[in-house]
């Protein structure tokens, strides 16, 4: 082997750093977004390598005080294997379950304001009446039965199962989860459907009628969805994510150390 070639324990190392700055930076983001609730809410992503294991935000640190490097890897039975501080417990028992069920490497599970003041509503669909709604068209599951903090792994256990195939899960009275591949997936498919409760809020708030895509026109998008244009070298995940990383970069740049 050449001396310069990764060694699989190298790549491994390199994978998990780059997955510590990555959440650390949605941490930030969503300071910025205003999604966050000071030191509650959690968000996850599984360590490469170390099946059963995940990354967690320390509990009772401000979220723009996370980093890469003071993120603790927790096991999905709540111990603390890597790093200092407490984990919470109601992550731990939203979190692992869902990510034993669904297979998704990261998990964002917040209390932003407009997906959480539609899900005060006794109908808290999201409608089909705005284009960054439409992706999320048949992939959200509705949880309207609210029992109060997460405190045992049966109450994760539930709300996976209420998930199923979906990629979001409404959470009656309490906030959302939304799910993904990546920190870049999961984190974009949390910023548009934050945009998509906000724009349905304001137009319900006007008290006219609103304007519903057809569901012709829902179908025509769920094919285009899977188009891929063959001159970008990565997702529009990825191209997102990695804009608001430069964005880090230049005003928090701390949040990669």
């Amino acid at each position: 082997m050449d001396s310069l070639t990764p060694t699989a324990p190298d790549l491994l190392e390199a994978q998990r750093r780059q997955a510590r700055i990555d959440l650390a930076a949605a941490h930030r983001l969503a300071v910025l977004d205003d999604y966050h609730e000071a030191i509650d809410n959690h968000f996850t992503l599984l360590v490469p390598g170390r099946p059963g294991r995940f990354y967690l935000n320390e509990f009772g640190l401000h979220w723009n005080e996370v980093t890469a490097s003071n993120l603790i890897e927790v096991a999905f039975d709540g111990t603390v294997v890597e790093g200092t501080g407490p984990a919470d417990r109601s992550a731990i028992c939203i979190h692992a379950p869902i990510h034993e069920a669904t297979g998704a490497a990261c998990v964002l599970h917040t209390h932003m304001p407009y997906a959480t003041a539609l899900s005060q509503l006794e109908d808290m669909t999201l409608e089909m009446t705005g284009q960054g709604a439409l992706q999320f068209e048949g992939r959200i599951a509705y949880d309207y039965d609210y029992n109060g903090f997460a405190h045992e792994h049966a109450e994760g256990e539930r709300m996976a199962a209420l998930m199923g195939d979906n990629i979001v899960l409404m959470m009656a009275n309490h906030g959302v989860v939304v799910i993904g591949d990546t920190v870049a997936q999961a984190y974009r498919r949390l910023y548009f459907l934050e945009r998509s409760c906000r724009t349905q809020l304001f137009g319900m708030w006007t008290g006219q009628r609103r304007r519903f895509v057809a569901p012709d026109v829902l179908e025509k998008m769920r094919e285009q969805a899977s188009w891929k244009d063959p001159t970008m070298a990565m997702s529009g995940s990825d191209y997102y994510f990695a804009a608001m990383k430069r964005m880090l970069d230049r005003t928090q740049p701390d949040y990669a150390e």
